[in-house]
């Protein structure tokens, strides 16, 4: 069957023009046969109908294979049938001319409609955005449509209504339901400096929000443009069905052609070997071969867009179905890529005396780890002291003075007289052993106590590493972090192969090794500081990059929201679509293997050939269509 680009198309199945067309011509068809065959109906007007019949059904296909022949100078398959047709109305077989074109003709609506219905599935997503926004302007709010919004643009968002474009959050809080862009149905709260999204829901606050991007390059709008272009990047078995399809079809035409010849070279019946031709036109042609894959494959990216997965393309989905092992970055990734505060030991005075002394200090950096023990301060209630002569040792720490005495936060230096005791040495030596970053506190050169860190894991890394080992995968972590943090951290995950202190060139040169060893491997990361191995990887996964166009453009897969769940959904689909495509190879396969020997020895009629052709093409298209519904957690 031929391949066109679907018309936009958004009614009910049978009121799809070629459908349409094809159950009118049915009709006429049907009605004619049963009104011919009860004696009802005259020769010359059955004639007259079966003609009428062909003309309506074969309107939208023979007019596509005429201009693919023409234009592109290639036998399609739409040519094949073309030959069918006219070889059965000079054999003056009219019936099976009209059946040959109604069922041929609903095969090719039905193709052309689940393409159109994929397609439109994800365009319905921009009806989600709101026509119109209310934009600020001069402290009065007027009402625009929301595709003249521009960068810098302020607008402000009710309670219930949806966010017309991206933008930040500059007056405000409320909770957010991202689904449309996630995938996401839990709602995230959002306050001043937040991201938001076009098309996602304010709940529960009103919002005034600053434009970052006009409304056709939102996310949103990005988000369908690249899945409606992943429905047109073929994967290798599609492209290799393909061009089988068009070098086997020509051959198939010689064939017909040749069993012509028959009864010239051996003085055999002219109108038995013509008949034989004209059933080896329709028994041979590879339409359900050549559907095997791309209605699959449409089906399934059109799903994971509407779930937050954005598949660059047929090919991807297919690797997807054929990784052997998941390689994880650490940071960011697996773990939140926030650090906070897990222990705090005081040496003398108490914990929160050494938090007090902590915070005074360290609430003038901006450094991740001050952060982390600022905002644990905070959470304590702790109120930090006066103090003065702020200064920071890149790579060391930061010190103060505070009433009176110097008081240092940051790793001991090497010129420091302190020695921790026995009991602390030994808690530090264990915290290390766990993971966690060591920060000293010291007060004029007294060891006053020491505080843990350690980046967050996230909550479900855990259960997302078994479940990708229940899948038969391998699983293995690359980070730059050291050999320490990296075991500590797998160890609580259950991974084994470990690749730590890797720079980006050594994650390149990791996956080469790990791809010799396990096959292909889908590298997971969290954005553009993993590009070099997302790109290098057989599959690049990029994770929350809801927004990131640099993020996106790194990998073939992004998950749209910081959700590792999502990328067992993906692989989940990635293997549900490979098994239905192989399904179809084998079945289609089987259909000719029946077909095309049953056509040359005479065993099949036009009309046998015809109905087992176009059903096993029907049942090709509604197996692909499964992959959109098919539950993904068995």
């Amino acid at each position: 069957m031929s391949h066109h680009s679907p018309r936009e198309f958004d009614g009910k199945w049978f009121t799809h023009p070629p459908m349409r067309n094809a159950l009118i011509a049915g009709v006429i068809a049907v009605g004619t046969f049963v009104f011919s065959f009860s004696g009802l109906l005259p020769a010359w007007p059955a004639r007259a109908l079966y003609i009428l019949s062909i003309i309506i059904g074969g309107y939208h296909w023979t007019r596509e294979g005429v201009e693919e022949l023409i234009r592109e100078r290639v036998f399609t398959v739409d040519a094949l049938m073309i030959a069918a047709t006219v070889g059965s109305a000079i054999l003056d077989m009219w019936e099976e001319a009209a059946f040959l074109v109604f069922l041929y003709g609903a095969a090719e609506g039905l193709e052309e409609y689940t393409y159109a219905k994929t397609r439109s599935s994800i365009r319905k997503l921009l009806d989600l955005a709101p026509a119109e926004a209310r934009l600020l302007r001069d402290g009065r709010e007027e009402t625009v449509r929301a595709e003249t919004l521009k960068p810098g643009d302020i607008f402000r968002v009710l309670p219930g209504e949806s966010i017309p474009t991206d933008g930040i959050i500059i007056n405000g809080a409320s909770s957010v339901n991202e689904a449309t862009i996630t995938g996401e149905s839990i709602p995230v709260d959002k306050s001043k400096g937040a991201r938001v999204f076009a098309a996602t829901l304010n709940e529960t606050g009103m919002l005034e929000i600053e434009a970052s991007a006009a409304f056709a390059d939102n996310t949103l709008s990005k988000m369908i443009h690249m899945v409606e272009e992943a429905q047109e990047h073929k994967g290798k078995t599609q492209a290799f069905i393909d061009h089988f399809g068009r070098v086997y079809t020509p051959w198939v035409f010689i064939g017909s052609l040749a069993l012509l010849l028959v009864p010239f070279l051996f003085d055999q019946p002219f109108e038995v070997w013509a008949h034989r031709a004209v059933v080896l036109l329709v028994a041979a042609a590879p339409c359900a071969l050549i559907m095997s894959t791309p209605v699959a494959i449409a089906a399934g990216i059109g799903r994971a867009g509407r779930n937050g997965v954005l598949i660059k393309g047929g090919a991807y989905l297919e690797q997807l179905g054929k990784i052997k092992a998941v390689a994880f970055d650490k940071t960011g990734t697996l773990t939140r890529g926030t650090p906070v505060v897990t222990d705090v030991y005081p040496v003398t005075g108490s914990a929160g005396e050494l938090l007090s002394l902590a915070h005074s200090v360290e609430r003038f950096s901006e450094h991740p780890l001050a952060r982390a023990i600022v905002n644990y301060a905070k959470s304590k209630n702790i109120v930090p002291a006066e103090a003065y002569d702020f200064r920071i040792i890149p790579g060391y720490g930061a010190g103060a003075v505070i009433d009176g005495r110097a008081v240092w936060v940051g790793r001991l230096r090497e010129s420091s007289p302190v020695e921790p005791d026995e009991q602390t040495q030994a808690d530090i030596t264990r915290l290390r052993h766990e993971g966690k970053t060591i920060v000293f506190i010291t007060e004029a050169e007294e060891l006053r106590g020491i505080i843990a860190i350690r980046d967050e894991l996230r909550p479900n890394a855990g259960e997302i590493v078994s479940r990708i080992k229940e899948m038969g995968l391998e699983v293995c972590m690359l980070t730059g972090d050291n050999e320490t943090t990296a075991r500590a951290f797998a160890r609580e995950l259950g991974i084994t192969d470990v690749r730590a202190g890797l720079k980006p060139e050594d994650k390149i040169a990791a996956i080469i090794d790990l791809e010799k060893s396990y096959g292909a491997i889908a590298m997971v990361g969290d954005g553009v500081n993993d590009a070099p191995a997302l790109a290098r990887a057989s599959l690049g996964v990029a994770m929350g990059t809801a927004g990131t166009d640099a993020a996106i453009e790194a990998a073939d897969i992004a998950l749209m929201a910081d959700d590792l769940s999502r990328l067992i959904f993906a692989i989940a689909l990635g293997k549900k679509t490979e098994s239905i495509s192989k399904q179809n190879i084998v079945f289609s396969i089987s259909v000719l293997a029946l077909l095309i020997p049953a056509a040359l020895t005479g065993m099949a009629t036009i009309t046998a050939a015809v109905f087992i052709h176009e059903a096993s093409e029907l049942l090709a298209v509604a197996n692909g269509v499964r992959v959109a519904k098919v539950n993904l957690s068995k």
